[in-house]
């Protein structure tokens, strides 16, 4: 065997595999070992020495005591290995640089739970995808990816780093796209101020593949923390969503005062009133009408993603809700009552409209109508100072009024109705005086 020649052959395999010419030579000696207890008469422990100078390499036959200490020890170089020896030692060296090799990844990765990596799907199916990390594999779970996203051979894709394992087999990598923290990372790639420290990432609310909330606060006045993560024109933003596959991202500003806080978790919904049960840690808030569908949500989304970032169970009610008005339950709005329901209870509108009539407990432009109505009626009845009185009451007593005034108008109304129908009798040849 020219060890000259194996060891060129070793060195390219080192340098192939990114191992230390070391190990590698530590692997081939042990291989001689193994190789050399298969031979007839060997001795029960041995070692092996290489010299790299001059290539020559020599067994060691050992005798240990009890305690395992060598208490004999005698050269014992067999003069041809042979066939079995070489292919024994084939097999060992091949192993061994595996292992040399999974340490080294072990040793790469190890400590980098929460770092971001860029792999090429290998392979993906419903219990698991593999990731070609360039000098590593890595697994995503299928619980650990985007529900619905299609992963296709080749496709290049960012990933989370949640676990890695050391195992028997060698290290496994365990990444993850469905994580809330793969948001955080994403941002981090994007927005230098994240980095920076400028500006923080507070709270994030996730539901991967439909919509995930963040709350950012800044730490520079003159840094805003929204924009800063939104970018120009949406630029920076526009990058997550695309890596999300078109999932929906909405920043907010983190507030210290909690009722600020619920609001701007709500968005894009206005808020208009925050009640706090700090015992309870439970929020009842106040939307108008109209806003009511946009801050639950559909299928109550952007209400739980909101109690997510915020820590606070969300009570959602409109204002006819609040103010006990019967509502339309799909739609929130208040349902229409009857004209004397509407006076005493007063019509929900704008804020302006009931801001204006909440004094007299009716909406500012339905207590005009009804004012302008009872003024009219009065003028008709004749008598404008009596307070309370309908359009209805008036027209009714308009005819008994008119009777009283003229008493001989009701009897010439009769007296051409008589007369009408007595010409219908009027005898043949004489004038029919109503023509």
């Amino acid at each position: 065997m020219d060890f000259n020649l194996m060891l060129d052959a070793l060195e390219g395999v080192a340098r192939e595999k990114g191992v230390p010419i070391e190990t590698i030579l530590d692997a081939l000696a042990n291989a001689f070992v193994s190789a050399y207890k298969r031979t007839p008469g060997a001795a029960e422990e041995a070692r092996v020495t290489i010299d790299v100078d001059s290539g020559e390499i020599t067994v060691y036959g050992q005798e240990l005591d009890e305690d395992g200490n060598v208490v004999r020890e005698w050269v014992d170089t067999p003069e041809d290995f042979g066939r079995i020896a070489v292919q024994t030692a084939k097999q060992v060296i091949t192993q061994r640089l595996r292992d040399a090799k999974r340490e080294q990844v072990f040793d790469l990765y190890d400590g980098r739970e929460g770092d971001l990596v860029t792999g090429i799907v290998q392979s993906s199916d419903h219990r698991y995808a593999m990731l070609d990390l360039g000098n590593a594999e890595a697994i995503m779970p299928g619980s650990e990816r985007i529900p619905y996203e299609r992963l296709e051979r080749g496709n290049r894709i960012k990933a989370y780093i949640l676990e890695v394992r050391g195992e028997g087999k060698g290290p496994q990598i365990v990444v993850s796209r469905s994580h809330p923290e793969f948001i955080r990372s994403l941002f981090e790639l994007e927005v230098p101020e994240l980095v920076d420290g400028d500006v923080e990432i507070r709270a994030i609310a996730r539901e991967p593949g439909h919509r995930t909330k963040i709350a950012v606060v800044s730490h520079d006045p003159n840094v805003d923390p929204v924009g800063a993560c939104v970018g120009a024109r949406g630029s920076r933003v526009r990058q997550v969503v695309n890596e999300l596959r078109g999932e929906k991202v909405d920043i907010v500003e983190w507030r210290e005062d909690t009722r600020a806080f619920i609001s701007e978790a709500l968005s894009p919904a206005r808020v208009k009133e925050v009640r706090l049960d700090e015992d309870e840690k439970v929020a009842t808030v106040i939307v108008p009408d109209h806003q009511l569908s946009l801050a639950i949500g559909k299928e109550g989304q952007n209400a739980r993603l909101a109690a997510r970032l915020t820590g606070y169970k969300i009570d959602i009610r409109s204002e006819s809700q609040d103010l006990g008005l019967e509502v339309d339950e799909e739609t929130g709005l208040p349902i229409a009552v009857d004209s004397e329901e509407t006076a005493q209870v007063g019509a929900v509108g704008s804020e302006a409209d009931v801001e204006g009539g909440a004094e007299e407990g009716v909406a500012g432009p339905l207590a005009d109508s009804i004012d302008t109505a009872a003024d009219a009626a009065d003028e008709i009845a004749g008598d404008p100072e009596t307070p309370g009185v309908g359009a209805s009451e008036t027209a009714a007593d308009a005819p008994e009024e008119s009777e009283v005034a003229d008493p001989n108008a009701g009897d010439a109304a009769d007296e051409g109705t008589e007369q009408e129908y007595e010409d219908v009798d009027a005898p043949d040849g004489e004038e029919d005086p109503t023509v």
